[in-house]
């Protein structure tokens, strides 16, 4: 057998032993993520936290004498936590990122049903923070519903917003008894928009017909495939302007101070134009706001975390990639097309 021919046998081994490996090593991973495929619940004192990152920075900088007598006062008030019999009140603080479809409110709702089962109305409250421009109407109007849970139970909650609540996002944070807003945060987005294409002219230009078939007058309203009608359209039209209302209605129901006429035209506010017109109560960021309370209140953060397998850490990474390489391209259009003078 000559050189070449022994090379490339011996690589082919090798390339057969890592794909033996990896696929033995896919096999064990999801072997083990059976038994986690619930997830695991994370429970983090924000106060401890934030007393041993000010001790960290403290010790650094504090003379010995200093030092000695910060850890004394802090001892003697830890003591006199421990002999009172009365529980502080807790803030529980959740986080909701959105996405188009909500997946998020799979762990929303584990959460808020784990925080009504302890939560004490009279005294306890919940905050959570909220980063979502929207998305589906039906995956929104849940997340939201979800929030209901929490006031029908008696249980207060605020909404801090730190980027953006728009559309179905601003659904949510209605809901709160009290909704904070960073300065420059993006709220509001008070509208209904759907879009489709449609290629019925290509397929013609290339005489292929699609054939359309349903049992209802209305049961499909616009295609991508065939030929819409004005009816259509109309019908479309006025189904957009029905959901619309829902979400008005909606706003009415938890938002009554809202002025609809002026704010439901489906345009965005930054949050000191959204203090203005109501949209928010407060501006303030939510460290802020947890920073000004921490002395007053036990801040516990609540996080349901999704199944750690192999399969999710790959799927994750590879969601987290495509969203930072769209994002990357989007902010490229934008830079390329917005006015210089508005660039920040």
């Amino acid at each position: 057998m000559g050189f070449w021919a022994q090379y490339g046998l011996f690589w082919a081994q090798m390339l057969t032993l890592l794909l033996l490996v990896i696929a033995i090593g896919v096999v064990v991973a999801r072997a083990r993520g059976r038994g986690r495929r619930g997830g695991s619940w994370q429970f983090e004192s924000l106060n401890e936290a934030a007393q041993s990152q000010e001790n960290a920075l403290a010790e650094q900088i504090m003379d010995a004498k200093s030092w000695k007598a910060r850890c004394k006062q802090q001892a003697a008030a830890e003591k006199a936590r421990g002999k009172s019999t009365t529980q502080p009140p807790h803030t529980f603080v959740l986080s909701f990122t959105g996405d188009l479809r909500a997946t998020a409110v799979a762990a929303l709702r584990e959460e808020i049903s784990v925080v009504i089962g302890v939560a004490r109305p009279a005294e306890d409250e919940v905050l959570l923070v909220l980063e979502s421009p929207g998305g589906l109407v039906t995956a929104y109007g849940l997340a939201a519903a979800q929030l209901v849970r929490l006031r029908d139970a008696g249980i207060r909650l605020t909404v801090a917003v730190d980027t953006v609540a728009a559309s179905g996002g601003y659904m949510m944070a209605a809901v709160a008894d009290h909704v904070v807003a960073a300065p420059f945060a993006v709220v509001g987005s008070i509208g209904v928009v759907a879009q489709l294409p449609n290629v019925h002219r290509l397929l013609q230009r290339h005489e292929i017909d699609i054939e359309l078939h349903t049992a209802g007058q209305y049961k499909r309203t616009l295609t991508m495939l065939g030929e819409n009608t004005e009816e259509g359209r109309e019908k479309f039209r006025a189904q957009l302007n029905e959901t619309h209302d829902l979400f008005k209605d909606f706003l009415r129901q938890h938002r009554p101070a809202l002025d609809l006429t002026v704010v439901a035209t489906g345009e965005y506010w930054f949050g000191q134009q959204a203090l203005a017109l109501n949209l928010v109560d407060e501006l303030a960021t939510s460290d802020a706001w947890i920073h000004q309370r921490l002395a007053a209140r036990r801040f516990v953060r609540v996080q349901k975390r999704p199944p750690q397998t192999l399969w999710h850490r790959m799927r994750a990474s590879a969601q987290a990639a495509v969203a930072g390489l769209t994002a990357e391209f989007f902010d490229a259009v934008r830079h390329k097309a917005e006015d210089p003078r508005e660039r920040m």
